[in-house]
C-alpha cells in the first residue's frame, strides 16, 4: 500500500493543493487524515475526511482556510490550503484509517511519505 503526496513552496497568503493518491487500497473505504510536522515540533493532526458519512473535520487553526475532499474515481484525497501563513510550514502527511476519523496517529493504518510545504516570501 502506498500513499503519495505532492507539495511545494508558496508565498504567504497563497494557496497550494496537496494530493494523496493511493495504490493498493480504495480510499473510499478509509477515513483519510492529514497531519503535519513543523521543524522542532511534534506531528499534529490537521484534518480528516470520514468514509462513513463524508463529514470533514479540521484543526481549529486551519478551519476556514483548509478544505479536505476526495475523488473516488482517481482514488485520491486532496487538501486545499488557502491563505497560507508561515506557521503552516511543515512536512505534511496523509494517512488512512480503516475506522473513524480521529486525531491520534495510532488510529491510522497507512501513511504517506510526507511532503514539504514551505510558506515564505
Amino acid at each position: 500500500v502506498q500513499l503519495q503526496v505532492g507539495g511545494g513552496l508558496v508565498q504567504p497568503g497563497g494557496s497550494v493543493r496537496l494530493s494523496c493518491a493511493a495504490s493498493g487500497i480504495t480510499l473510499d473505504d478509509y477515513a483519510i487524515g492529514w497531519f503535519r510536522q513543523a521543524p522542532g515540533k511534534e506531528r499534529e493532526w490537521v484534518a480528516c475526511l470520514s468514509s462513513s458519512n463524508g463529514n470533514t473535520y479540521y484543526k481549529h487553526s486551519v478551519e476556514g482556510r483548509f478544505t479536505i475532499s476526495g475523488d473516488a474515481a482517481k482514488n485520491t484525497v486532496y487538501l486545499q490550503m488557502n491563505s497560507l501563513e508561515p506557521e503552516d510550514t511543515a512536512v505534511y502527511y496523509c494517512a488512512a484509517s480503516y475506522f473513524l476519523c480521529e486525531n491520534r496517529e495510532s488510529g491510522y493504518d497507512y501513511w504517506g511519505q510526507g511532503t514539504q510545504v514551505t510558506v515564505s516570501s
